[in-house]
């Protein structure tokens, strides 16, 4: 059954037209995701330009993304910032976050990653945070109503590990300061995955989605499609259906970036069919 939904997306369905501004139709019965806003980051196509990167997206019919800076640069302007936005939903696909964005302790440079995420249209940032930059931060996500997720990056991080590591930080600021869940760093930092979707749920607004051979192993070395790692896939989406999760839930593909597509549609596939499985 798996194999049979993993050859269903990579035959590569035709993606649903949406107009520009429009979200995809709620849940229903037939709906594979279970409600779930499921989309890819689009770091995983960071070796190809914006419309191949567009194109893989739909060939999986997929229809969310966060938008990283291979595809849109920082340095863009307004204008720029817009027309691309326009071009993901114009193709069904809506952005829901943009990074992820290194933030230092430089509020003018803090700024500019505030506006560019304003500009795309979309909720949320995820960002990499110096700890003593979030009271700077604090301010500018109450100037612009732009919810902050902090992506915990592992243990090779100096500060955030895990978002074990990153609760602490900020429990007392404002709580659209919350957290981007990297479910193979999260492993491999040593905490459980599926636990912290619990844990946090109050403030998880991003999800990078991936599986991982070896939960002790180099990041760079050890990705791998959904399905063939050690994560217990089916823990971690009962945990995001548990809580009715309506964040970005990203496939993060990093193993094969000149070509993430056969990669990218095997762990939809494979991703999809234990969702169906699910009780």
């Amino acid at each position: 059954m798996l194999k049979a939904a993993a050859l269903t997306a990579a035959a590569g369905l035709p993606a649903y037209a949406f107009a520009a501004n429009e979200a995809p139709a709620a849940a229903s019965s037939s709906d594979p995701w279970r409600g779930l806003k499921v989309g890819v980051a689009t770091y995983s196509f960071r070796k190809l330009p914006l419309d191949a990167c567009m194109k893989g997206i739909q060939r999986v019919d997929l229809h969310y993304c966060s938008i990283k800076d291979f595809h849109l640069p920082m340095t863009s302007t307004s204008e720029q910032r817009k027309a691309v936005a326009k071009q993901f939903r114009d193709a069904g696909i809506v952005p829901l976050s943009c990074g992820n964005i290194t933030l230092k302790n430089d509020e003018a440079k803090s700024r500019v990653a505030f506006e560019y995420v304003r500009d795309v249209g979309a909720p949320t940032m995820v960002c990499a945070p110096d700890p003593d930059a979030l009271p700077m931060l604090e301010k500018l996500v109450k100037e612009f109503d732009i919810k902050l997720a902090i992506h915990n990056h592992g243990p090779e991080s100096p500060h955030f590990k895990s978002p074990n590591d990153v609760w602490p930080a900020i429990e007392h600021l404002d709580p659209r300061i919350g957290f981007c869940i990297d479910v193979g760093h999260t492993a491999r930092a040593g905490s459980d995955p599926a636990e912290a979707i619990l844990n946090f749920k109050d403030r998880l607004y991003d999800c990078h989605f991936k599986d991982i051979t070896d939960a002790h192993g180099k990041n760079t070395k050890v990705e791998t499609e959904v399905g063939r790692g050690v994560l217990d896939v089916p823990a971690m989406l009962r945990s995001l259906l548990k809580i009715g999760y309506q964040g970005h839930v990203g496939f993060e593909h990093e193993k094969t970036p000149e070509d993430p597509l056969p990669g990218l549609a095997e762990s939809v596939g494979y991703t999809k069919g234990v969702l169906k499985e699910l009780a």
